[in-house]
């Protein structure tokens, strides 16, 4: 993937945004020059920028649109930023202003770290917004044993135990009266967490905070 500065990853996602749903449509300069905050001028100079790395295809006086590299590269930039929001929101419980810190953060995250955040989420389609996340050359690996993931990432037929509960007093209550705990051993069905033999019951925000060490893969 080519290497880009932040403010040209911003330009790029902001192009993703103006035409995800129609990828040939041309985004006018000043369009995304309002979606910046900067000026057409300086737009059209990015523009001419990306246009020589091959990620947009300029066309004078009326604006550009994504090129095929551009686009994944784009598609790859808004995943990282929804799967930050999901890890934010539902696992850490973040409550500032949760797309202004991802923003900050996507920009830092590489392609490892990108695919370990999103095995670790369970591979998520949905940000908790609703909105789609891309899935553009999303690499989708079997997960093994030893891992530390959360409950709605455990595969169907493995076996875990839970070595991690990090919420607040009010979940974990709620979660109290399931019986489950540090060291109980749950396993993943096609109908959800079982412990017990009994199917627990409980919201995908609560099955992100609790974490276990996935024994086996059946």
């Amino acid at each position: 993937m080519t290497e880009l500065s932040e403010f040209e990853e911003m330009y790029l996602k902001r192009l993703f945004e103006a035409h995800v749903d129609n990828p040939s449509a041309i985004v006018k300069t000043t369009q995304l020059a309002e979606m910046m905050n900067v000026s057409p001028a300086s737009t059209t100079e990015m523009i001419q920028r990306l246009s020589g790395r091959n990620l947009v295809t300029h066309i004078p006086y009326k604006g550009c649109r994504l090129t095929p590299e551009g686009f994944q590269q784009a598609a790859m930039i808004k995943r990282r930023e929804g799967l930050l929001e999901i890890l934010l929101t539902e696992v850490i419980g973040f409550e500032g202003d949760v797309l202004e810190a991802a923003c900050k953060i996507e920009h830092a995250i590489d392609e490892e770290l990108e695919m370990a955040l999103d095995k670790m989420l369970g591979y998520p389609e949905r940000t908790p917004s609703g909105k789609r996340i891309p899935i553009i050359e999303r690499q989708l690996e079997p997960i093994r044993s030893g891992l530390l993931l959360p409950l709605s990432a455990l595969p169907i037929g493995s076996t875990a135990t839970i070595e991690m509960m990090v919420m607040g007093p009010t979940d974990a209550r709620t979660i109290e009266v399931t019986g489950i705990g540090i060291g109980a051993k749950v396993s993943a069905t096609d109908d959800g967490i079982s412990y017990n033999g009994s199917i627990i019951e409980m919201s995908r925000n609560i099955s992100l905070c609790i974490l276990a060490r996935t024994d086996e893969v059946l």
